[in-house]
């Protein structure tokens, strides 16, 4: 049976995802949600950069939801409006569409977001009969799937750590990387990532839902981080980052068991691959590392290349392709939040190119 999409937003997610379900075998793309009134009317082929497809970009969310899709892909971005973000998908789920989701990170563990601000969700879910899953790469499979894939592989745990070691200097999103993020602001700075608690809510899902998933239950979630400046001026080309200025962030997500670090994310964040040579580095390109110390020990590097030969590409389309490709999985679901643990193993099913597919 044929799925009907609809995706909702063309930012830098939402334009792989809107591609991939436009040519997954068991998907029909009906619709696209834009937030550009130049975009509107405009061909979605053309505006995500593949053939014709005949049906128009639209800002009506009435009409889209009208089609009665199977499912909506909502990759707006909502870190600085996770309260709007959860309010569409509720209206979404309650008018009887499922939801795939890269954009409220914190849910990709729901209980790990508090009662009040995930109750719209949950109440949506129930009046629509819908579910809703929340991933990517980072969070998502990168630190909860492929970490529990090797726990599944031990004798004994003793901790667990997910490693982001990434160059961020094609990472073409200046609102993130400047303000979220504070790349260019001064070391003393407190940008809204490095805000106390910020950290813990982002990623605090993921150390909690593979806490979870051990049978374990983590009693505290403690933050650091530290900060390099550039030495000197760097251009990358959607921004500048003076010299002195923040170049490189470190941080760290520790899970507390019983007083002890069990389940940790890091991020090892460089504009420059020759800054902070003493942190961790990739192994080769930039990408993901998995660190289980038990019986047996573990360590996996995930190296990253787009079609383009970056990696920051290669992200992107791995955030994409983790929700689009749980769609039939997703749609199959009993209602409610669902996270890693909920869903079954999600192959690239009919994506292998055969003849002259």
């Amino acid at each position: 049976m044929t799925l009907e999409v609809v995706q909702w937003s063309t930012g830098n997610v939402g334009l792989h995802a809107a591609r991939l379900i436009a040519r997954h075998p068991a998907m029909e793309l009906v619709g696209l949600w834009v937030h550009s009134p130049d975009k509107v009317g405009r061909d979605v082929g053309e505006l995500i950069g593949i053939e014709p497809l005949g049906i128009t970009a639209t800002d009506d969310e009435a009409a889209l939801l009208a089609l009665a899709p199977d499912c909506v892909s909502y990759t707006a971005t909502a870190d600085l409006r996770p309260t709007e973000a959860i309010d569409d998908m509720a209206r979404i789920l309650a008018a009887g569409t499922n939801v795939v989701s890269s954009s409220v990170v914190p849910l990709v563990y729901p209980p790990h977001v508090e009662p009040m601000m995930r109750a719209p969700l949950e109440d949506a879910c129930t009046t629509g009969g819908t579910s809703c899953f929340t991933s990517g790469i980072d969070p998502g499979w990168a630190n909860d799937l492929l970490p529990l894939v090797l726990t599944g592989a031990c004798e004994s745990i003793e901790s667990v750590r997910m490693m982001e070691i990434v160059n961020y200097n094609t990472y073409a999103q200046p609102e993130v990387l400047f303000g979220t993020m504070g790349f260019g602001q001064p070391l003393d700075a407190t940008p809204l990532l490095l805000t106390p608690g910020v950290l813990s809510f982002a990623w605090g899902g993921v150390v909690r839902g593979v806490a979870a998933a051990l049978g374990a239950e983590i009693d505290e979630l403690v933050e650091v981080h530290e900060r390099v400046p550039a030495p000197e001026r760097i251009d990358l080309g959607f921004g500048v980052v003076e010299a002195g200025t923040t170049a490189g962030i470190r941080f760290e997500i520790k899970g507390m068991v019983d007083g002890a670090e069990r389940v940790t994310v890091e991020h090892v964040t460089r504009l420059d691959d020759a800054l902070a040579p003493d942190w961790p580095q990739p192994a080769g390109h930039s990408g993901y590392r998995v660190i289980v110390t038990g019986s047996p020990c573990y360590t996996v590097d995930l190296q990253m290349v787009g079609e383009d030969g970056d990696h920051n590409t290669a992200g992107l389309i791995g955030t994409a392709a983790r929700i689009v490709n749980a769609i039939p999985a997703v749609c199959a679901a009993p209602p409610g939040l669902l996270s890693v643990t909920d869903l079954p193993l999600v192959p690239g099913r009919g994506l292998l190119r055969t003849g002259d597919r």
